[in-house]
């Protein structure tokens, strides 16, 4: 599993501009976030234990810029590669 997260968080980081939304839903929830509802094109994921709450949304099937880097510096300040 921590392979697999290690993967997913590089192949994110490396490339954050070209992420497609399906796959950042993916893993969000790899790392433990969970899917709390949304309207449209905008998913709302929480974790407990991280008080920040993840709202994403696609244009044209890629997930946005921004929502992608606020979903690595998570996964940094809160260690989430070793859970």
């Amino acid at each position: 599993m921590k392979e697999k997260k290690e993967k997913i968080y590089r192949k994110l980081k490396e490339n954050p501009k070209n992420v497609r939304f399906e796959d950042l839903c993916k893993a969000l929830e790899l790392f433990g976030f969970k899917y709390r509802g949304g309207k449209g094109s905008h998913r709302v994921f929480t974790k407990k234990g991280i008080k920040e709450i993840l709202t994403i949304q696609h244009v044209k099937c890629k997930a946005k810029l921004y929502q992608v880097k606020q979903f690595l510096k998570l996964v940094e300040r809160y260690n989430l590669l070793e859970e």
